[in-house]
């Protein structure tokens, strides 16, 4: 029964029992709360911190447990040293309090935004790339999946 013991107090660390590594990183992103493939409200916020499973974020308001959302995070690195990103996350709330809104991740992926220099070029006639809908300034409108 020794074993049992040290079960208990390896899952009491810090009163953490996550599968998945969490990182405190605060990253700004745009949420949009889906139901039924509508978007029925936008925001912004900023992440507490993250993980391969989920991430918590201040959404500015309190957002329903059960709804899918769309999350679309500022990334802080550019790849190649040039293009500005973000992570895409789909998923859904599993908890909401006054820490934060806690999301369980289903789907994520990098993409790339053009930069200013990029859309300045492009001209009222071109049709918008992803990376462009993804850096509209729409309330967050423009970030899910472009077909």
């Amino acid at each position: 029964m020794e074993w049992q013991g040290e079960a208990e107090r390896t899952e009491s660390i810090n009163g953490d029992r996550r599968r998945d590594r969490r990182y405190g990183i605060h990253l700004d992103l745009r949420w949009k709360l889906i139901r039924r493939r509508r978007v029925l409200e936008t925001g912004v916020g900023q992440t507490v911190d993250l993980s391969s499973g989920g991430i918590l974020f201040v959404s500015g308001r309190t957002l329903p447990v059960g709804l899918n959302v769309e999350l679309a995070i500022t990334w802080p690195v550019l790849l190649r040293n040039e293009a500005p990103m973000q992570l895409i996350v789909s998923g859904r709330i599993v908890r909401t309090s006054a820490n934060g809104t806690a999301v369980e991740m289903v789907q994520h992926e990098f993409r790339t935004m053009s930069t200013a220099s990029e859309r300045g070029r492009q001209g009222s006639t071109t049709t918008p790339s992803p990376s462009m809908l993804l850096s509209s300034g729409n309330g967050g409108a423009g970030f899910s999946k472009y077909r």
